[in-house]
């Protein structure tokens, strides 16, 4: 169940519907989703997570704020995606995947500071993740419709 989908309040777990809407509710949905996500992975950040040796680091001395455009730019195009994709198809947990995916790079640049090449490297691997999150519905989606329209069961 995605639990960032108000209207999927009364569905069943497994249920996954359409989600239609004017383009102002998928543009509102996609910004606050996206700060859900970054402001997670920024308050994650604020604490050390695991013994000295080894775990997530709390984040490093410094600005935090191009790493957090970085990665609110990356949520935008993410959530987009896949709202985009579930205004056309059953798409399951299109918020919960945005939020996991900025919440784990958003912690994990801050904790490390990474160089350029590797935040880009990451912000583009989230894009892809969401991509095929996306292309998978729509290839279910699609096998579902043809079925339908050859009236096989």
């Amino acid at each position: 169940m995605d639990f960032l989908d108000p209207s999927g309040a009364g569905l069943a777990d497994d249920e996954e519907t359409v989600r239609p809407g004017p383009w102002w509710r998928h543009t509102l949905w996609v910004v606050g989703v996206t700060a859900l996500g970054v402001g997670l992975g920024w308050a994650g950040s604020l604490f050390r997570l695991g013994p000295d040796d080894y775990g997530l680091l709390a984040a490093a001395s410094g600005s935090p704020w191009a790493y957090l455009a970085v990665w609110a730019v990356t949520g935008l195009a993410a959530a987009g995606v896949l709202r985009a994709t579930a205004a056309r198809v059953p798409i399951p947990s299109p918020g919960t995947i945005s939020v996991i995916l900025l919440v784990i790079g958003t912690r994990l640049s801050l904790g490390w500071r990474p160089e350029a090449l590797e935040v880009a490297a990451m912000a583009a691997g989230a894009l892809v993740l969401a991509g095929i999150w996306s292309a998978i519905a729509l290839r279910v989606n699609s096998g579902a419709r043809e079925a339908e329209g050859s009236g096989a069961t």
